[in-house]
């Protein structure tokens, strides 16, 4: 719509607005899953590091420890698979008082929302808030998912009997420049994914 229309108005205005909106799809909403999961977590303040191997894991990982001084520093970890990386880097995650951080996996990555889906296998039964304020992710490429309701049922097919508790998607990776009632009852969190290539 032109800029004098919008000052003046015309006698068919929502006519042209409809129009607009037909022609104005993002090409995000087409775009595959990782490229739409890409665009929307960085919208959201996430910090994204892709990884082909683990040697570049193991790198990216030392860089983020370097960014933020976190080196022999307390980390919140419930997943013994991740100890190797922790222990390489002189990070304490046992009964940690002080944690500077939560480094943890997740269940899948939310193409359409950038978000990350934890179960009570990653948080325990903490809630966002009780989490530390900063976050490292390692998920693989294969974890991303469109959307929510394709997490909850892989999570049904993947654990059948043992169903995890605590599900929770975490999608704001900053602070709200306004308060926004869409951010209400959520807590921004420093989140970096490590994201490994796996297909």
């Amino acid at each position: 719509m032109s800029l004098f229309k919008k000052f003046f108005g015309t006698g068919n205005d929502s006519s042209d607005e409809e129009r607009e909106s037909e022609f104005n799809t993002s090409p995000v909403d087409s775009a595959p899953a990782d490229e739409k999961f890409t665009f929307n977590f960085k919208k959201n303040g996430g910090k994204f590091l892709y990884c082909e191997n683990l040697d570049e894991v193991r790198e990216q990982f030392e860089n983020i420890l370097e960014e933020n001084d976190w080196f022999e520093s307390e980390v919140v970890c419930y997943e013994p698979k991740l100890y190797t990386l922790l222990d390489e880097n002189k990070l304490t995650y046992e009964n940690p008082k002080n944690p500077k951080f939560l480094f943890a996996s997740c269940e899948n990555l939310i193409a359409d929302e950038g978000a990350v889906l934890f179960s009570s296998n990653q948080i325990k039964q903490n809630k966002p808030n009780d989490l530390p304020d900063n976050i490292v992710i390692l998920a693989t490429t294969s974890q991303i998912l469109e959307n929510k309701s394709d997490g909850l049922q892989v999570i049904k097919k993947k654990y059948d009997k043992e169903y995890p508790t605590n599900i929770t998607t975490i999608k704001y990776f900053e602070k709200a420049k306004e308060e926004d009632f869409l951010h209400y009852g959520s807590s921004a969190k420093n989140l970096y994914l490590l994201l490994l290539e796996d297909l």
